[in-house]
């Protein structure tokens, strides 16, 4: 996969770098966001071709150039996402609109740094998302595979848009509760992480409803999984592990379930606590870890430990019950808890 993105971008650097030498950072700006990534949507990807690809077979090169587009949706989703929530790292270096805000005054330009950062980012995004078809299209997968695929991936990246607007609402008190929480977490994360890659290698080897229901099984609650892991490094992980502040998610009001569960069982001056402290850029040190202990004293961050195991659980025994090789079997096992165990 990494092959393909490589030879992509190279031919895109040459594309851009031919128009203006000005255009070499946002090549390279793609390529940080899609390629630093754990590679996990393309992995489902191609083990839910893998799985049932013996009916019809296609070029397993084809096919890794295909899945390996999974990482330009994910790039774009990535660098947006880093916008709307005004983050200021990423992956252990700076987020994209912060970067750009960065060469903005390094280079003495005229305007606002951080206008010229946001609307460089919003660009990088799109650039990435239109990269990510063009990428499948010129796949070399077969043309009835591509057709078969092309309505999964419309679906795909319509959820993931729709969830990023779902995430703003709720930011905004829309969405309220837990339910709101996993409503977010499923349209803007877990769908395109797992159920979609999934439904994408099932579409690529044309199979029929019997694994797509069985992929349904594994990615719903595998994908709820991921997100929480996520939301739970996002408040309690390593930033030296994760490559990112453990105090921004809460800097930045991430409504998360993490967030719901507290605030439901709070006393007043817990849910106090979380209305002052959550989404304000200045919240001290001392409150930030008064918020950590909120979420651990209230039984939320235990809830949320418990919800990642049983969804887990449910998607790994849904995976020994799937219609898929032994091989495929055992990969997507390993898969299932990379992504709901990991640190990063």
């Amino acid at each position: 996969m990494s092959e393909a993105l490589d030879a992509f971008l190279a031919e895109k650097r040459g594309v851009l770098s031919g128009m203006d030498d000005e255009l070499v950072p946002v090549v390279d700006e793609v390529a940080a966001v899609a390629e630093g990534g754990k590679r996990l949507r393309p992995a489902f990807a191609y083990w839910g071709w893998r799985a049932v690809a013996t009916a019809h077979p296609e070029d397993e090169a084809a096919v890794l150039r295909a899945v390996a587009a999974l990482e330009f949706v994910h790039g774009s989703a990535l660098v947006h996402d880093d916008v709307m929530d005004a983050a200021t790292t990423r992956r252990s270096r700076p987020a994209t609109h912060v970067g750009f805000a960065g060469r903005h005054g390094d280079r003495g330009l005229t305007g606002d740094p951080a206008l010229f950062g946001t609307g460089a980012a919003i660009l990088v995004g799109d650039l990435a998302l239109v990269w990510s078809d063009e990428l499948l299209r010129r796949s070399g997968i077969s043309a009835e595979a591509l057709g078969r695929a092309r309505p999964v991936w419309d679906t795909m990246r319509t959820e993931v848009t729709a969830g990023q607007y779902l995430d703003l609402l709720r930011a905004a008190g829309g969405l309220p509760g837990p339910d709101g929480a996993l409503k977010v977490a499923r349209y803007k994360s877990a769908g395109y992480t797992v159920q979609r890659p999934l439904h994408l290698g099932a579409a690529i080897a044309d199979a029929g409803p019997e694994v797509l229901e069985a992929y349904t099984g594994i990615a719903l609650p595998l994908g709820e999984a991921f997100q929480l892991r996520d939301d739970v490094l996002g408040v309690f992980g390593d930033p030296a592990v994760t490559g990112k502040s453990a105090d921004e998610d809460l800097r930045e009001g991430k409504q998360t379930l993490l967030v719901a569960l507290a605030e439901q069982a709070a006393d007043d001056a817990g849910r106090a606590l979380l209305r002052d402290v959550l989404g304000d850029p200045g919240s001290t040190p001392d409150q930030l870890d008064a918020v950590r202990d909120l979420m651990r004293g209230t039984g939320a961050l235990q809830q949320v430990e418990d919800r990642i195991s049983t969804q887990t659980t449910a998607a790994r025994e849904a995976i020994a019950e799937a219609p898929v090789t032994d091989e495929a079997r055992t990969a997507l096992d390993a898969l299932a808890v990379a992504a709901t165990t990991r640190t990063t």
